[in-house]
């Protein structure tokens, strides 16, 4: 119930980029959410859209779990879905994962970084099996395994 309540209290608070790092875009990732014995599959898009970018989660048949987009240093809704302080914190802990190394230090100063391991003080861990394969823990016991999705022309 703890993290419930602080996931809603931090809704406002998460920690951001100064800068929009540099990303290939549009990228789509697959999300295995795990928790306790719990496991969830999820595709992520992420797209540049005017000066912001769209943030979008489904479940494996395409039903969207959750739509922002970040523009202005701000996370804003984007369609008619409920909140959702969970994937707004994903989202925010992906931004920091897939920050180039290059520009960590530039838009996360509280960062520290080691070859295969980064973490924000005591709010996310990100370990790295390749550039773009890593695990993300989270307060409570959560874990999120990302991975790029294989596009076929």
């Amino acid at each position: 119930m703890f993290f419930v309540v602080a996931l809603f209290s931090g809704c406002t608070s998460l920690p951001l980029p100064k800068h929009t790092p540099t990303l290939a875009l549009p990228m789509q990732l697959h999300i295995l959410r795990e928790q306790a014995e719990q496991r969830q599959d999820w595709l992520l898009v992420i797209q540049q859209q005017d000066a912001g970018l769209r943030w979008s989660l489904m479940d494996p048949l395409g039903i969207p779990l959750a739509r922002q987009l970040l523009q202005d240093g701000r996370w804003h809704a984007d369609g008619l879905l409920p909140p959702n302080p969970e994937a707004r914190e994903l989202f925010a802990a992906l931004l920091f994962a897939l920050t180039p190394q290059e520009q960590l230090k530039a838009n996360y100063p509280q960062a520290n970084a080691e070859a295969d391991l980064r973490f924000l003080a005591q709010r996310w861990q990100v370990q790295y099996q390749q550039p773009s394969v890593f695990r993300i823990d989270m307060k409570g016991d959560l874990h999120y395994r990302v991975s790029p999705l294989e596009v076929t022309p």
